[in-house]
């Protein structure tokens, strides 16, 4: 897993990556954290969000994806079905969901530059310390990177 700081939407619009990933609940909401920066920013990624069945928890470790074209760049943004919910108390991170997510991606995007958010691990109260080996797992032998956000 190579580690950056920065802005992951502007690295993807800039070229930085061919996909970018982050952790979506099942709800069909995209309202808070980055999710809500990728509705605001890349609307296409919002719509495949809607053409999913909202509360559906047969989505969990699934993805919705939209291609989209930013500065003469073009990158696929992956919405992962990581969390069934955006509200309760405790961890809302499905760590199960997060490994099959990722495993998929892996077969999918296969050979392209992934970048994504410390998915889980924020709004979703997931523990990094168990997230961050489930995602070098599934995505081991790919060019993966974490972008930590400094804004």
């Amino acid at each position: 897993m190579n580690i950056i700081c920065g802005d992951l939407l502007q690295l993807a619009a800039e070229g930085r990556f061919d996909v970018i990933v982050h952790g979506c609940n099942c709800q069909c909401r995209m309202g808070r954290g980055i999710a809500l920066s990728i509705r605001e920013r890349f609307p296409a990624a919002w719509q495949a969000d809607q053409r999913t069945v909202p509360a559906e928890r047969g989505k969990l470790g699934g993805y919705s994806q939209a291609s989209v074209e930013e500065n003469g760049h073009r990158f696929v943004v992956v919405n992962a079905y990581t969390q069934f919910h955006w509200k309760g108390a405790g961890v809302l991170a499905d760590y199960e969901a997060i490994g099959r997510a990722m495993r998929s991606i892996a077969r999918e995007f296969h050979g392209k530059r992934i970048g994504y958010p410390l998915i889980g691990a924020g709004l979703a109260k997931g523990d990094w310390n168990v997230i961050a080996p489930i995602i070098e797992e599934a995505l081991a032998g790919e060019d993966h990177t974490l972008v930590e956000f400094a804004g």
